[in-house]
């Protein structure tokens, strides 16, 4: 059988007191250098890996902050979880992340783990629309923070972008660049993002003096490659094709770009795509993507630092409050004026066999 390694054992071989041991784990500046040297270095020899359950215990306070991301598979929320998680490293504490996969269900099972570990706090971009995983685990008196999701300052702190700003950029770019004939793909509109970047959209439009009738919308059931392959297959059999398109994110524009290349339609010469995100394969696509950025990593650091505001030792002074980044827009070769389309007063002249 494997013998657990304890506090005590270390001690005893350190020639120290338990509270040296603890105070070298936990309060290192506590402890003059000699000492710490020779119990890190017992702590070595035996392999002693604390409990956190029982430092919890004693304590009260979890070095844990949970992660709760919309989508694993969206390398936006990677980057956010990078950001996340570098900030809670650099603070000493752990991290703990999980992905909802957009299920309502599968994100109340996660906030229902969180409080049975009772983590420090969570970071969370929830699945549910009408709040109502978010209003229950409120109840259960663990600090959180909305991310990639604006909520009042009375809700509880969050960091978010300004996606109306962003769908505005979007299709400003596109109207500066001569085209008429936009097409707005998102995923559900039950996600408030995607009913902000639509928003901005057609405040490009108004602000060009065009009617909001210009921009035709394709809702997908998903904010992925798979949704974007789809929605594009349905511009291709549309009588009257859009010169250009504008996607509520990323992979969405990849997959749209991706039906477009298989049906030999020339992006930018034929159809112009921006996509949203700017995630890193944004930029390394066959046709170099232009998208709204979002600062990702910023975003993650801020929430988390923002969670271990409320958490730390001066949480009695912290006020909850909601930030809002910027977006920017980064063009690439997806984009230009469009081509000029025939008219049935300038066909071509026919050939002439005599010539």
């Amino acid at each position: 059988m494997t013998q657990t390694v304890g506090i005590k054992d270390v001690a005893r071989l350190a020639g120290v007191s338990v509270g040296t041991v603890s105070n070298v784990l936990n309060r290192p500046e506590k402890v003059s250098e000699h000492t710490r040297v020779r119990v890190r270095a017992v702590i070595d020899q035996l392999g002693f890996v604390r409990s956190e359950t029982a430092r919890q215990l004693r304590v009260g306070t979890s070095r844990i902050l949970a992660i709760l991301v919309l989508d694993m598979g969206n390398p936006f929320f990677v980057a956010v979880a990078k950001g996340a998680e570098r900030a809670a490293r650099e603070a000493g504490l752990g991290v703990m992340l999980c992905n909802s996969a957009g299920s309502t269900a599968e994100e109340a099972e996660y906030l229902s783990l969180f409080t049975e570990q009772r983590v420090r706090g969570v970071l969370l971009t929830p699945a549910d629309a009408t709040g109502g995983n978010v209003r229950t685990f409120a109840r259960r008196g663990i600090p959180y923070v909305h991310v990639d999701r604006a909520v009042p300052a009375d809700e509880g702190c969050s960091v978010s972008v300004d996606d109306v700003a962003g769908g505005t950029l979007a299709v400003r770019h596109l109207l500066a660049a001569g085209h008429r004939s936009v097409t707005y793909i998102s995923g559900p509109m039950s996600l408030p993002q995607c009913r902000d970047r639509h928003t901005g959209a057609l405040a490009a439009l108004r602000e060009a003096g065009l009617p909001e009738t210009a921009l035709r919308h394709v809702e997908s059931a998903r904010l992925d490659v798979a949704s974007g392959i789809d929605a594009g297959a349905r511009l291709l059999g549309l009588a009257d094709r859009p010169t250009a398109v504008f996607c509520a994110n990323d992979l969405l524009a990849l997959g749209v770009l991706q039906a477009m290349y298989g049906a030999g339609v020339d992006v930018p010469g034929d159809m112009s795509i921006v996509g949203y995100d700017d995630i890193e394969f944004a930029a390394a696509a066959v046709v170099p993507l232009t998208s709204v950025r979002q600062p990702a990593d910023a975003m993650g650091r801020t929430a988390a630092r923002m969670l271990m505001e409320e958490t730390g030792p001066d949480a009695e002074g912290h006020r909850h409050r909601s930030v809002v980044l910027q977006p920017e827009l980064v063009v690439r070769s997806s984009t230009h004026a469009p081509a000029p389309r025939p008219s049935a007063s300038r066909r071509p002249a026919p050939h002439d066999p005599a010539r």
